[in-house]
Formats: C-alpha cells, sequence, structure tokens
C-alpha cells in the first residue's frame, strides 16, 4: 500500500514537472517582453526597430524583446531572422566572466507550433550546434545570459563553424567595440539559399550562410561578415554596399554609413 502511495506521488510530481519548468522559464521574461513587440526594446537598434509587417507573412515573423538584444523570429523557419544587439565597452566589461550556463530552453513566449523544441537538435546525423546569434560571452549579467539560451536565438549552425571560425568573428566584434568611443549596433542572422535542409519533427531550417552586420555609430562605419554555414576560413569583411547587393538585407535603412573596418 505504501509503495503505491509512493508511485503516484511521484506520477503527480512527473506531472507537474513541465508546468512549473514552464512558470521558471515565463519568469524570465518581463510583462512588456512578453508583449510580441520590439516597443520595450527600441534602443537596442540605431535607428527605428525593423518592422514586421516589411516582413513576407509566410514567414510569421515575431518581435521578441529580451534584456540585451533584439529578435526578429521566424515562425516559419524556427529560427531567427535577424538578432539585433547594442555592445559598448560598459557592457563587454560586465560580460567578462560571467558564468556560461548552457541551459537551452524552448522560448516560452512563442505560440505552440511555431518554435524549435530541444529535440529538434538531438541525434542529428552529421551533428549541428545550437549557434547563438547574440552570443552568451555578450551577456552582462547572469539574467541575460539565461535569456541567451532560449532557442529563439539559435540557429542550426556547424559544430566547427560555431566553435571556431564564427567564434573568432563574434570575438573580434567584441574586441572593436570594447575599444570603441560610443555603441557599437550588431546584427546577426542566418541566411537561407536554395537547398536549405531542415532538422528535426518540427523541421527547422538549416542556414546555408550566416552573416553578421556591425555599426559603428560614432564614426558611422559599417561592415559585416558573411559565411558560409561549413568548415570554412575566415574572410575579410565586405563594406556595408557590398552585404546589401549579397544578402538584399537593408538592415541600417537611411542611416549614414561613411566607410568600412580599415578604411575612413
Amino acid at each position: 500500500m505504501h509503495l503505491r502511495i509512493i508511485a503516484v506521488a511521484l506520477s503527480a510530481l512527473v506531472c507537474l514537472a513541465p508546468v512549473a519548468q514552464a512558470r521558471n522559464l515565463s519568469a524570465l521574461y518581463s510583462s512588456d517582453e512578453k508583449r510580441l513587440s520590439f516597443d520595450s526594446c527600441a534602443d537596442l537598434f540605431p535607428a527605428a526597430p525593423i518592422n514586421t509587417a516589411t516582413v513576407p507573412a509566410s514567414l510569421k515573423p515575431l518581435a521578441l524583446c529580451s534584456d540585451n538584444f533584439a529578435v526578429l523570429y521566424s515562425q516559419t523557419s524556427k529560427t531567427p531572422l535577424v538578432v539585433v544587439e547594442r555592445l559598448n565597452a560598459a557592457v563587454l566589461k560586465d560580460a567578462k566572466g560571467e558564468e556560461r550556463t548552457n541551459q537551452f530552453y524552448a522560448d516560452p513566449r512563442i505560440p505552440k507550433g511555431g518554435s524549435a523544441q530541444l529535440s529538434d537538435y538531438h541525434a542529428q546525423h552529421p551533428a549541428v550546434d545550437r549557434g547563438h546569434q547574440s552570443p552568451a560571452a555578450d551577456a552582462p549579467n547572469a539574467h541575460a545570459m539565461a535569456q541567451s539560451f532560449a532557442l529563439s536565438n539559435m540557429v542550426p549552425q556547424d559544430p566547427t563553424n560555431n566553435r571556431k571560425i564564427w567564434s573568432k568573428v563574434e570575438a573580434d566584434v567584441r574586441k572593436f567595440a570594447a575599444r570603441a568611443g560610443g555603441d557599437v549596433f550588431v546584427f546577426t542572422g542566418p541566411l537561407f539559399d536554395a537547398g536549405y535542409g531542415t532538422i528535426g519533427r518540427n523541421k527547422v531550417w538549416v542556414p546555408t550562410r550566416l552573416f553578421k552586420l556591425v555599426y559603428d555609430a560614432s564614426s558611422k562605419r559599417a561592415w559585416a561578415y558573411v559565411l558560409p554555414n561549413s568548415e570554412t576560413r575566415i574572410q575579410r569583411p565586405m563594406d556595408y554596399d557590398s552585404f546589401v547587393k549579397t544578402t538584399g538585407l537593408k538592415l541600417l535603412g537611411n542611416l549614414p554609413v561613411s566607410g568600412s573596418i580599415g578604411r575612413g
């Protein structure tokens, strides 16, 4: 009899565990951040936030705010389309040494059926990483670190690309932003060229390329990295006009751009 009572109690705890977990995840976001709007994180953009109405409706876009990054998300690709950060010396000083959690989770704000799940990334052949678009190393505190592990901030990424090539790109951007005279805005995201694949039951799109666009608000310079999602060498960054021609993304709108990295 006692064993049966214990078994029933354990069963009840197992049933309650997902509910408790969901509540804890939801608590990571403020009431403003749960509104699916860029209103509460407009300051993360160098100008007006991206208008979701300009994104093809077929991508089912959502605006997601976190403390230190904003995500233009697609419920179709189950990935971010663009992630925006505002970096500066103060943010990166706080981020230095912040402990990485590695606690990945499905973003609780995304409607059912529109989100990647942890299971989508498991047991893939060949293996893929859950590639941060806003890097964990940019998080200035524990709360921002936790938010950075939402799958809404991830794309399926080649492991060598993610851990070596792309990690070097991220480190170079941090190094520049830490020495810049003010705010540096960083746009990161996937590109899906013809023939892209998918992973998992939810058919999460696998990018063929990834981009990182950097805009120094003080000098008005902009440059970008666009690299294949594969084992490759880091290529020289391109200027903003070349980025727009290569990707079709005019992410800086009408902001003035006076030059590129290493050039006036």
